[in-house]
């Protein structure tokens, strides 16, 4: 016997879910399901697990359309979703001083307060930003 909360945790979609059923039938495994409206063990395909697995399928694709419409709007009204960067102006200037002094990017980052991936791409950046100021024609 599996068991799990609700029937949507069987599959992404509706059927990857269909498939995964299927599988555990023939494989003579139950299902338990714990909430929604297709509560209780099952060790067959019912109506009801299929119209379980339907509803979440939907409910999934109508939470990914409002946040797309979310992310939209926020977009409109100039706020960009995401991770503040890590690095302000300060930082950064510590960072490419310290490194054009030789210190190691470890030793940066210890110092500067933020990880080794950070002292990284914001090397990296800068490098990036140098190579594209020399190709340009002046």
């Amino acid at each position: 016997m599996l068991t799990v909360q609700e029937v949507d945790r069987l599959g992404r979609n509706l059927l990857e879910g269909l498939t995964v059923l299927n599988d555990l039938f023939q494989q003579g495994v139950g299902v338990k399901v714990l909430e929604g409206i297709a509560v209780g063990e099952h060790t067959e395909r019912s109506f009801i697990l299929d119209l379980a697995l339907a509803l979440a399928e939907d409910r999934r694709r109508d939470i990914i359309r409002k946040t797309e419409n979310g992310l939209e709007t926020a977009r409109k009204r100039g706020r960009v979703g995401g991770r503040r960067p890590g690095v302000d102006d300060d930082k950064r200037a510590a960072i490419l001083a310290r490194r054009q002094r030789g210190e190691s990017i470890r030793t940066i980052a210890a110092g500067v307060d933020v990880s080794i991936g950070v002292v990284h791409k914001t090397l990296t950046d800068a490098q990036r930003a140098a190579e594209a100021a020399e190709d340009i024609p002046r």
